[in-house]
């Protein structure tokens, strides 16, 4: 019985999906809820998996397409189906008799030859042709062929790697059989539906070069047992073993007249990369060449075992972390040193720009170009937080689980400053005209990933305290640089934090996110003089010192809002009443 795997729905906004990568082949068995492949939408990258045990028989949808919610993907095969058709081309030739007298080295293999001879274009068996990649793409290069002429091929074996402008990957054979002929080489450039190869069976291979091969007599023992005819003939072998290889014509016609030599200088390239030991398209082994990285040491993340670009660059950030261990020891006793930079792999590169990264650049636009945006700066002195934070962090790790960072502290209070300022809590309807002020403080908070920014959400975090949130942070934060984070888990928040901080920025002018009508960014915390009033009098003093930025929607939000708002976080930070939910 058939099953359909289905894309489902992934969230109340997401229409479509794009599968960036298959987690098992066909043919290949599979587990009920087993991870099956992956799908990038607008809002996550997350797993699909098997709805039920048994053979994944069909893929549907390539990497790199995009479908929408509810489309096939795959099938899956139980075991009660039809077993895949036999190859048609078996049927095909007629025997004859054979045109000419077979010599000694003819008789071990007396295979009938068609009576008629096969048509102009080539051998006769069944087309590769290539397939349709993409609703733009209208033709592809062959950067490699997998097999040779006279290789045996199973149906579904990849035959070969195209490259287009979207995408590179790889033909698989439409049939089992033998590889008769291959007619567009590599670096040659075709047509969606042009003619790549030709599959069939050995007899087939052997009928279509009949005509134009002055000896068939050397060719049967080839074509049925290529890897056998070495040991036959010494002097023989050493010339005909390139012949099968040429790409520019069937393996019989090269074998036997001296002009086969031109043919061999085209048939290293394919050979070579074999050696390598693993397979690898080839963007991967430049880009693991211009890092330095051995394949051979890389583990394959891709279906069976296929190295991908994302395990070469993991390898070689890897390597410079290793290369890097040491030094911090060294430098530790001359003081502060520059830090050593080293060229990125993307330097020089032209890239397809990810999913992910295009969606937030398209909503980032999106709110620029709908909103009135202007930002509001205030300075703070969080010392009292931070002491309070040292003293607490251990005993606070220790009692519920998770580390205390300063972000707990703000959150707690951009969360409660705004049950008092709810027009920054808010959303403008415009299509009603109408205002809607929220009755829960869902914020978002803003975590860096490989993959790009994204936006967890605290659900009602102005109800939470400081643990809670501490919890909802880590483990948010956790599940984005895991790729576990949900739609649900990135959608509803009514207001946005930006730690900016984190990477030593003292303050951002960010971008209001849509549907909000404002953000807070926090810069980074350092210790610098400030001015003190004491009982004493006025005195300068070294204190930590960091700077919050609200960037709002002025079409709601006025400026003397933003800095009523801005003046309470400043005034909860500053006193630093936390010590019960620490407690200290």
């Amino acid at each position: 019985m058939a099953v359909s795997v289905t894309l489902p729905a992934l969230g109340e906004s997401v229409t479509e999906g794009t599968v960036t990568r298959w987690l098992k082949a066909e043919g290949e068995r599979v587990e009920a809820d087993e991870p099956l492949l992956e799908v990038s939408t607008d809002k996550v990258d997350t797993e699909i998996p098997a709805p039920a045990a048994g053979v994944l028989s069909s893929i549907k949808v390539a990497e790199d397409e995009t479908v929408e919610v509810g489309a096939e993907l795959a099938v899956i095969d139980d075991g009660g189906g039809a077993p895949a058709e036999a190859p048609a081309p078996a049927a095909e030739p007629a025997p004859a008799a054979q045109p000419e007298p077979a010599p000694a080295a003819e008789a071990p293999a007396p295979a009938p030859e068609p009576a008629a001879a096969a048509p102009a274009g080539g051998a006769e068996g069944t087309d590769v042709v290539l397939p349709a990649l993409g609703e733009s793409v209208t033709e592809g290069t062959v950067t490699r062929w997998l097999k040779e002429v006279g290789d045996s091929v199973d149906a579904d074996e990849p035959l070969l790697e195209v490259s287009t402008d979207k995408v590179d990957t790889e033909i698989p054979a439409p049939t089992a059989g033998t590889l008769l002929e291959i007619l567009v080489a590599e670096d040659e450039t075709a047509e969606v539906g042009a003619r790549l190869a030709v599959i069939g069976t050995a007899d087939q291979g052997a009928a279509a070069p009949a005509p134009a091969a002055p000896a068939p007599k050397q060719e049967a023992p080839k074509q049925e047992a290529p890897k056998q005819e070495a040991p036959a003939p010494a002097p023989a072998p050493v010339k005909e073993a390139p012949a099968p290889q040429a790409p520019a014509a069937p393996a019989p016609a090269p074998a036997a007249p001296a002009p086969a030599a031109p043919a061999a200088p085209s048939i290293p390239a394919p050979s070579a990369p074999e050696a390598e030991g693993a397979y690898v398209t080839p963007l991967v082994r430049k880009l693991a060449a211009e890092n330095g990285v051995d394949l051979a040491a890389v583990k394959g993340t891709g279906v069976g075992g296929r190295i991908r670009k994302q395990d070469v660059i993991a390898a070689a950030e890897a390597a410079k972390a290793a290369a890097a261990a040491p030094a911090p020891a060294a430098a530790a006793p001359a003081g502060k040193k520059a830090p050593v930079l080293e060229a990125s792999p993307l330097r020089g590169q032209t890239v397809k720009m990810t999913r992910m990264r295009k969606v937030i650049g398209d909503n980032m636009m999106k709110a620029l170009h709908g909103q009135a945006q202007l930002s509001s700066v205030v300075e703070v002195d969080v010392t009292r937080l931070m002491k309070l934070r040292t003293q607490a962090k251990d005993s606070f790790a220790a009692r519920e689980g998770v580390k205390l960072s300063p972000m707990p502290f703000f959150v707690k209070a951009a969360a409660q400053a705004l049950k008092a300022h709810p027009v920054i809590n808010a959303r403008i309807n415009e299509d009603e005209g109408t205002i809607t002020y929220f009755d829960s403080e869902n914020v978002g908070i803003a975590v860096d990933s490989e993959k790009g920014l994204m936006t967890p959400v605290i659900k009602g975090a102005g109800n939470l305290n400081l643990a809670g949130i501490a919890k909802a942070t880590a483990d948010l934060a956790g599940k984005v640089r895991g790729n576990k984070i949900t739609p649900d888990e990135l959608a509803g928040a009514t207001f946005t934090i930006s730690n900016t901080g984190s990477r030593g920025a003292l303050f951002d002018t960010i971008i209001v996110p849509p549907n909000q009508v404002a953000i807070l960014g926090i810069g980074a915390t350092v210790k610098r003089p400030a001015v003190l009033e004491t009982p004493e009098g006025t005195v300068i003093g070294v204190r930590d010192m960091t700077y919050l930025t609200l960037s709002y929607d002025h079409r709601l939000v006025d400026g003397a809002d933003a800095a009523r708002y801005l003046s309470a976080v400043k005034e909860i930070l500053e006193a630093g009443e936390f010590e019960v939910e620490l407690g200290l």
